[in-house]
């Protein structure tokens, strides 16, 4: 399995990780075998949370392959923003994971909180008891993570320097949230920063697509694409396509940019061809923020109850709902100024009705209670 550098950390990981969240809905027993065959083939990075079931995920971890612990990278994370709740975090993950030290310790989630990233930093902070712990070698390394937009983590990497960042990349919340790609990798890229990858299947969402979806992760500059794996038969398709997987080309992702099924007519790709607006609409900025407020999953489109029910599921996944309406608020000339001249349809590569979406996106932007 193809191996590469973890940022400047000196560490090496494979390109496929486990991810332990989905660890929760099966037994330790199986568990267990999912985790010895994962190293067995290669395998070594494994990552949980004490989050994932209030630490049955990391017991799991730790009772499966505690004896291996020289064989594999271990990741755990923690929510705490103040240095005492860090510690005790760690002196539970370290119990739960029946080890004495911590590859990889990522502060969880940062930014669901506005002042989340002064409160690590500041005097007290979680970031106080992160140094301490890599003084007393209960911990290797530090990273941050943050579910959606990508403001925060760009801050951070702005801020201070984490060995490794983790973030949300595949190619449909490419387009819901470009500064990703746009500015967070180059960043990381150029700081030397891990780039962990999680949610390549957009959480589940590109499930029917999943070879191309792993390949269009690996094609981004990343250190390991972390994934849950809850059976065998997942795990050993992962396995056999991880061993000798080929990234997409740039052909291959326009292709796919142009017809994938989940993209569709409706997705806005962020390509900028149809401006200029006659009425000053900055159009690819406000399907931006639709993408931001709900990935852009209610679309008006009539779907069958199981189709239905996984984008209602998944549309509010990240919570950033009052993050984009305040964005549009911003917005000096929005949505509800088109006067439907029609210029913009041509334009479009994707086939979008432009006129239509603007009227979803700011039905739910501004808070309308009808479109």
């Amino acid at each position: 399995m193809e191996k590469r550098e973890f940022g400047k950390t000196g560490l090496k990981t494979t390109l496929l990780g486990f991810g332990g969240y989905h660890l929760l809905e099966i037994s330790s027993r199986e568990a267990d075998c999912l985790l010895n065959r994962y190293l067995d083939n290669g395998g070594n990075y494994i990552e949980t949370a004490p989050l994932y079931g209030n630490g049955e995920s990391e017991k799991k971890i730790g009772k499966a392959v505690s004896g291996r612990r020289d064989e594999f990278i271990l990741a755990t994370k923690t929510a705490a923003r103040d240095s005492q709740g860090c510690k005790e975090d760690l002196h539970d993950s370290l119990a739960n994971l029946c080890t004495d030290y911590i590859d990889l310790l990522i502060l969880h989630q940062v930014g669901t909180e506005p002042d989340d990233l002064d409160r690590i930093l500041a005097p007290g902070g979680a970031l106080e008891s992160f140094l301490k712990f890599k003084q007393e070698g209960k911990i290797g390394f530090i990273g941050i993570s943050m579910h959606g937009q990508a403001d925060i983590l760009i801050k951070a990497l702005s801020s201070y320097p984490f060995d490794a960042v983790m973030a949300v990349m595949n190619y449909y919340d490419r387009f819901n949230f470009p500064e990703i790609e746009e500015d967070l990798i180059p960043l990381a890229v150029k700081n030397q920063t891990a780039l962990i990858l999680m949610k390549s299947l957009a959480d589940g969402f590109l499930h029917g697509s999943k070879e191309l979806a792993f390949r269009y992760a690996a094609s981004l500059p990343v250190s390991v694409i972390v994934t849950g794996m809850n059976t065998r038969d997942m795990l050993d398709y992962n396995l056999k396509l991880f061993s000798s997987i080929k990234p997409l080309t740039e052909k291959e992702k326009q292709d796919l940019y142009l017809n994938s099924i989940e993209l569709g007519k409706y997705v806005c790709r962020q390509c900028g061809k149809c401006l200029s607006c006659t009425q000053g609409i900055d159009i690819p900025e406000v399907f931006k923020y639709e993408g931001c407020y709900d990935r852009q999953m209610a679309d008006g489109v009539v779907r069958d109850p199981a189709q239905y029910n996984m984008r209602e599921r998944l549309r509010f996944w990240f919570g950033n709902q009052q993050l984009a309406i305040q964005k549009y608020q911003n917005l000096a000339v929005k949505a509800d100024s088109c006067n439907e001249c029609g210029e913009c349809l041509d334009k479009c590569p994707y086939q979008i009705d432009i006129i239509e979406k603007l009227k979803i996106a700011d039905y739910k932007l501004a808070g309308r209670k009808i479109f």
